[in-house]
């Protein structure tokens, strides 16, 4: 496979901004329902764009040579993390579903688009 050429259905972190920002929707999916633990909620949480259309990719991780470039889906284990990554991409909000199963979906507004990051 040619990774210069962007793989179907998969996109890495730097991909999905670009297409959050460009009118994608951020979904995120709650695969193990969340539990505190000590002052914070762990669970597991994946995300993906979609677009108006219904076109649909995961967020992976970035290759690197520790994983033999081998693609995965990026898992994300706590609360703050979700938050944190949808804040770095420019949202002004974050709706995380706490149960397995339930998902929900984010579309940057005009005013996030112009707020800080």
């Amino acid at each position: 496979m040619n990774w210069d050429i962007e793989a179907p259905n998969v996109v890495t972190e730097a991909r999905f901004r670009e297409l959050v920002e460009s009118g994608y929707s951020a979904e995120i999916l709650c695969q193990e329902s969340a539990h505190k633990k000590g002052p914070s909620y762990y669970g597991v949480w994946i995300m993906r764009v979609v677009s108006d259309e219904g076109v649909e990719k995961l967020l992976v991780t970035a290759r690197t040579r520790t994983t033999y470039n081998d693609i995965k889906i990026r898992e994300f284990k706590t609360i703050t993390g979700v938050v944190s990554f949808l804040i770095g991409i420019g949202f002004s909000h974050a709706n995380v579903p706490l149960e397995e199963g339930q998902r929900t979906t984010h579309k940057l507004a005009a005013t996030d688009k112009g707020g800080s990051k």
